[in-house]
């Protein structure tokens, strides 16, 4: 049965591959080779992490990025996966609005807590809730691209009288990235999806469940569920595997998926036991991993190849020819 799932690529603007002719050649390949997205992440001081090949601090800012892969684009759309609130929201709204004056309506915007203090220490935003700042954004965003003279107050942003012209040309989605239960609960109280980043089968399942109880208690749909893994294809296992940093991800997983199903041992020791967290092989056996998220309620994937951004063009052939055509027979 063909899937209903839609894919997209991360695109590769952070680490030691990224490169202008990188990101615009790859994202005019995606779209030929009919990805349905392409996505940026989200830094203002950024430290790579600890599966990257090499710890090389390069990173394109995430909106510049989306801006110049749409100008060279028709119709595929761009995430954010995803942006983190260490801009003004006004400042951030702007930006948007003008990439979809330029681009064409077709953005999704991510929006998450961001993971490391040391991001918003340096900007002097240190011990603010940042969950509560991702929600004071949704919040602005869906008043300011649907009126003018927007006043605005909460405990962190205010503002009277403003507009915002243009406005987006089409709606904004707005998803609420991150993992933990508390992520999900606030995609279901106020957002449009939920998007975590790597995390396992098993984690999305219990997620799913839990969003679809609150989603038919609060009387709205479910949100749309997206997944960014990190993946490794060649034409070979052995080729997917070669020098792939499963210690790395492991370590990233018992040091950072503190609230993941955990395996029956208490700890993530084995490829096996971050299912969902990798996908990983050759491009049958790719197909095979892929379908699993459907089944656990997966709507959008998006394949994370920074641990293989120096195949990147290889990779996102072997997708395009031999998985995604599969997927969608």
């Amino acid at each position: 049965m063909a899937t209903k799932m839609k894919f997209g690529l991360l695109l590769p603007h952070f680490g030691e591959y990224a490169s202008s002719t990188r990101l615009i050649r790859g994202a005019q390949l995606a779209e030929d080779l009919g990805f349905d997205s392409i996505w940026v992440r989200d830094h203002l001081v950024f430290k790579p992490h600890s599966e990257m090949e090499k710890a090389v601090p390069v990173f394109y800012e995430a909106l510049a990025t989306l801006t110049a892969v749409g100008a060279v684009t028709n119709h595929i759309t761009l995430g954010t996966g995803s942006l983190i609130p260490f801009r003004h929201p006004l400042n951030t709204a702007l930006a948007l609005a003008t990439i979809s004056n330029i681009v064409g309506p077709r953005l999704i915007i991510g929006f998450g807590a961001g993971t490391f203090d040391h991001e918003f220490e340096a900007i002097g935003m240190a011990g603010i809730p940042r969950p509560e700042l991702v929600e004071s954004n949704a919040n602005i965003f869906k008043r300011i691209f649907n009126e003018n003279n927007v006043s605005y107050k909460d405990d962190y942003y205010q503002f009277e009288n403003i507009s915002i012209e243009p406005k987006p040309l089409g709606p904004v989605p707005f998803w609420y990235c991150g993992g933990t239960p508390r992520s999900a609960r606030l995609a279901v109280k106020y957002a449009d999806g939920w998007m975590p980043g790597r995390i396992t089968l098993a984690t999305i399942e219990k997620r799913v469940e839990v969003m679809t109880k609150l989603s038919s208690e609060a009387g709205r749909s479910l949100p749309t569920v997206g997944v960014i893994p990190p993946t490794s294809i060649a034409k070979s296992r052995e080729e997917a595997f070669d020098g792939l940093n499963v210690d790395g991800l492991l370590k990233w997983a018992n040091d950072r998926g503190k609230w993941w199903v955990k395996p029956p041992s208490g700890r993530f020791e084995t490829a096996e036991d971050i299912e969902g967290s990798l996908i990983a092989g050759s491009p049958s056996e790719v197909v095979e991993q892929t379908k699993k998220f459907e089944k656990v309620g997966v709507e959008h994937l998006v394949f994370d190849l920074r641990l293989r951004f120096d195949r990147w063009f290889e990779s996102i052939e072997l997708l395009g020819t031999q998985v995604l055509p599969h997927l969608r027979e």
